[in-house]
């Protein structure tokens, strides 16, 4: 049997033959004979079309990049020179890795609203093929988010010596140790401690959080299953006693981006057309105002500069998202709910673009990304001349120009958002549902959209975990809780969109309060945020 050092060394003389170096992770990806065969198989068709000519070193940031190319052709060129000057630039993530490197035709970068003149260039939005998921998927999944959070907490000054945790046990007891690992279980010990059981690809070890230490134990409060963290402590035998807890966070923007006119973008969430509760005399004041026909010179003045609308999911109510649902259906057929949702969106002018993602009430899969609305159900929807669909969650560029590289706006309609205003003891004795700012921003630190393995059912991709957030948004658009909110974190607008169905017999039942039929109004040469409010108290 061929021992591991020397199927390592034959995968390295494999691509030295072909002029091309690999980095140490995609060597650990390679050692599995499937994998390689699969990999392999690329490069020499890349090879034989003399694609990757002008690459020098493979590394495993690339390696889903390239087993895409089994679906969309690759820009190959553009990779070793776009990585280079990205680390220049200490880009982190992909740094716009997938626009620069898939092709202009594909389904992930630029598309543009048909009619609208306006820049829509969609940066991510997933449209992977469905297929049966296999065990071995999982850990691949967790292997390429633990990768994905890892690079980014490799530059912050905290873990520069960060070991793992094999190591660490080799280390002597009350020698300072840092670690990168992923959060396996958190528990109370009877002194009121938190301890915390974690893991990297070498091993596990347990990590005690003082409750003599007021602002580290309140940080770990925070701390949920399965997030990737950084550790910094003093080692003991089997443990690490903390001093501090690094979360891989955003770093705060030297300038908030703004535009040089004046233009307004609108967020919307959660209309929910087809359901009895649904709003549809305040819609079509939205309607009206949207056309300049509705409120005060000045508003209709504003109305006339929008020139992008997002739709955050649950564009309807959708049949059997919950038990009984048909009862209270003003429309049963989801096929014409999407019809009459848009008949509703046809009547937005044709030059303000629309960028439609999906949610949990719409008719397709739970389970994240989800893909853009489902052409056998929401056919009229890709009718709408200015109207673009995207999976949820996406990335989209707007308003981009020669001298502006325009908005990055990150959407994600909020699944996830139930499980962590239950779990998260910060948020839940803060607002919980009335503060779905402090969400979005705790989402933010984690930089990623759903880190705990059950706050929200999930695809297990195995070349990347779409729901990392590597990227650094300007905007953060969100829907779901039915409640309209706008906040700044480190330069981030975060956006909660509100709703278009009075409450329901579910929220009156568990005591929740929509506030429906609020529209947050961005300008986009201040950055200042407006709540239009359409209903009967406005």
């Amino acid at each position: 049997m061929q021992t591991l050092e020397s199927r390592k060394k034959d995968i390295v003389d494999f691509f030295l033959k072909k002029h091309l170096l690999i980095n140490s992770e995609l060597l650990n990806y390679l050692e599995d004979e499937n994998n390689f065969g699969d990999f392999t198989r690329v490069i020499e068709s890349a090879e034989s079309s003399k694609e990757i000519e002008d690459i020098a070193v493979l590394s495993d940031k690339i390696k889903s990049l390239i087993l895409c190319s089994q679906e969309n052709s690759l820009n190959w060129a553009e990779i070793e020179k776009h990585r280079a000057k990205s680390e220049k630039k200490g880009i982190l993530g992909d740094g716009g890795l997938h626009e620069k490197i898939l092709p202009e035709n594909g389904s992930r970068i630029g598309e543009t609203s048909k009619e609208t003149g306006n820049k829509i260039k969609v940066i991510f939005s997933y449209n992977k093929t469905p297929k049966k998921r296999e065990a071995s998927d999982f850990v691949l999944y967790f292997n390429n988010r633990y990768y994905a959070i890892e690079r980014i907490l490799k530059h912050r000054q905290e873990m520069q010596n960060n070991l793992s945790i094999s190591r660490i046990a080799s280390k002597k007891e009350r020698e300072q140790v840092s670690t990168i690992c992923m959060v396996k279980d958190k528990q109370y010990t009877k002194n009121g401690n938190c301890m915390l059981a974690v893991e990297d690809m070498t091993g596990e070890i347990n990590v005690l959080v003082n409750k003599n230490k007021p602002e580290l134990f309140n940080k770990a409060k925070n701390i949920v299953l399965d997030e990737v963290l950084g550790v910094v402590g003093v080692n003991g035998s089997g443990i690490i006693f903390a001093s501090n807890i690094i979360h891989p966070d955003i770093p705060l923007a030297e300038d908030t981006k703004k535009c040089d006119e004046e233009v307004y973008a609108l967020f919307l969430s959660d209309i929910h057309v087809g359901s009895n509760n649904f709003l549809k005399e305040d819609f079509n004041n939205f309607l009206k105002w949207i056309n300049c026909d509705f409120g005060s010179k000045a508003q209709r003045d504003t109305a006339s500069k929008v020139k992008y609308i997002f739709i955050i999911g649950d564009l309807v109510d959708g049949c059997g998202v919950y038990p009984g649902q048909e009862k209270e259906l003003q429309i049963k057929d989801v096929k014409d709910q999407y019809k009459a949702c848009a008949e509703l969106l046809s009547k937005i002018p044709p030059g303000i673009g629309i960028i439609i993602s999906p949610g949990n009430h719409d008719a397709m899969r739970l389970a994240e990304p989800q893909l853009p609305i489902y052409k056998d159900f929401g056919e009229p929807l890709y009718s709408l001349p200015n109207a673009i669909m995207v999976s949820n969650p996406a990335m989209v560029n707007i308003h981009s120009s020669a001298n502006f590289d325009g908005f990055d706006v990150l959407l994600y309609h909020g699944y996830s958002f139930d499980y962590y205003i239950s779990e998260v003891e910060p948020i839940r004795n803060n607002g919980g549902y009335d503060r779905i700012d402090l969400l979005m921003k705790f989402l933010l630190q984690k930089r990623h959209l759903a880190p705990s393995y059950t706050s929200t059912p999930y695809v297990p991709d195995i070349t990347q975990d779409c729901l990392v957030i590597d990227k650094i948004p300007d905007f953060f658009v969100s829907g779901h809780v039915h409640k309209a909110a706008a906040a700044n974190y480190k330069g981030v607008t975060l956006i909660c969109g509100s709703c278009w169905q009075s409450k329901t017999a579910y929220q009156e039942k568990v005591g929740h309060i929509p506030e429906p039929s609020r529209v947050p109004l961005v300008n986009l040469q201040t950055r200042q945020i407006k709540m239009l409010k359409f209903g009967g108290d406005a």
